[in-house]
């Protein structure tokens, strides 16, 4: 016979917020030592908050942001920061050796913002290649770079700030930028064109906006892609499992609407050619598709395990069997696989 339990004690009416129309009331208790009371109830309130944004959760053996966690699906371990490394590099090759391609004004490029900064390396190359910035006013930095992952490096160029954000968020920046870049946001945002838009309406009147973006799905122009083939099957099940919870995979091809839409004036849209392996015959495609077989045979994990286990329901074992036939397929050299990556810019009307 099971023994008898007290009753559980009543749960604490839930806190709730006064009404609106209400004046919010004042804590009337008084303390010895004010200041010091408030420096600890402000540092214990700042620990909580970095203690929970730190915390990132490990699924499958890999590790991801705890911030909005969900929002994006790769992970931000060392592993996958290695390879956004090897992306950045990848795609500056690809656009010619540069960090972007808007025809910017560098005396009126004051103040930046990189969406979506990843480990930082972008925007502290800007920093570096940009150093008259550092004679901007405190609170006032050149470059401002937001991720959900603070995972970026605490020596930074001086002219470099990172901050945690949701960029699909309200906006609340008090000074408009004079450029605003996002690159790489594929498979992250939900609405494209409400981005975009904030892009906009947080622009200085003349200034630019770069948007650099992927469509992922690979084609080849001799067949020798068959839609029979591993890699065909892994990377069509990723667009579309992707497109179900509503993450575009495929941004690039549609960049150049939004911005047009968005009400950007002088938008030029650039397509380059992404080779997967180094079978081309120009030296400069060689490399770059060198650069990406290397970032994606890193990535192919990281690119899978929340979409195919996490929406899917697809085991861990049999993940691994399907992208161990797809990773032999990548290193052929006969498979003369690529994918397209899109650069769009615009100014805002003076």
């Amino acid at each position: 016979m099971a023994a008898e339990t007290s009753p559980a004690p009543a749960s604490p009416e839930p806190q709730t917020q006064p009404a609106a129309e209400m004046p919010i009331e004042v804590d009337s208790v008084s303390f010895p030592d004010r200041d010091s009371v408030i420096d600890d109830d402000v540092s214990a309130l700042t620990q909580s908050i970095t203690s929970s944004i730190l915390d990132f959760p490990v699924e499958n053996g890999r590790r991801y942001h705890a911030f909005r966690a969900g929002v994006y699906c790769l992970p931000n371990d060392d592993l996958e920061q290695d390879r956004l490394d090897l992306s950045h590099l990848l795609m500056t090759k690809t656009i010619g050796n540069k960090l972007f391609l808007a025809p910017i004004d560098q005396a009126k490029m004051q103040r930046v913002l990189d969406i979506g900064t990843g480990t930082g390396i972008w925007s502290m190359a800007m920093g570096d290649e940009y150093p008259h910035a550092e004679a901007c006013k405190p609170n006032d930095d050149y470059i401002l770079g937001n991720d959900l992952s603070p995972i970026q490096p605490p020596w930074v160029p001086p002219n470099v700030k990172f901050e945690v954000d949701d960029v699909e968020d309200p906006w609340v920046y008090r000074t408009p930028f004079d450029f605003i870049f996002c690159r790489y946001m594929m498979a992250s945002i939900k609405d494209w064109p409400a981005l975009v838009k904030n892009a906009y309406d947080n622009l200085n009147p003349g200034g630019w906006v770069e948007f650099q973006d992927y469509d992922i799905m690979y084609y080849s122009e001799d067949g020798s892609l068959k839609p029979e083939s591993a890699t065909h099957q892994w990377i069509s099940e990723l667009i579309d499992t992707s497109n179900k919870i509503g993450r575009d995979p495929q941004p690039g091809r549609s960049l150049e609407k939004w911005v047009r839409e968005a009400g950007f004036e002088k938008v030029e849209h650039h397509k380059f050619r992404m080779p997967i392996g180094g079978w081309p015959k120009d030296p400069g495609l060689k490399q770059i598709g060198t650069y990406n077989l290397a970032q994606l045979l890193s990535g192919l994990e990281a690119f899978s395990l929340r979409l195919y286990c996490g929406v899917l329901g697809w085991s861990k074992e049999e993940l691994m069997v399907l992208l161990a036939k797809v990773r032999k397929e990548l290193k052929d050299p006969k498979l003369h696989a690529q994918f397209d990556f899109h650069v769009v810019y615009g100014q805002k009307p003076e």
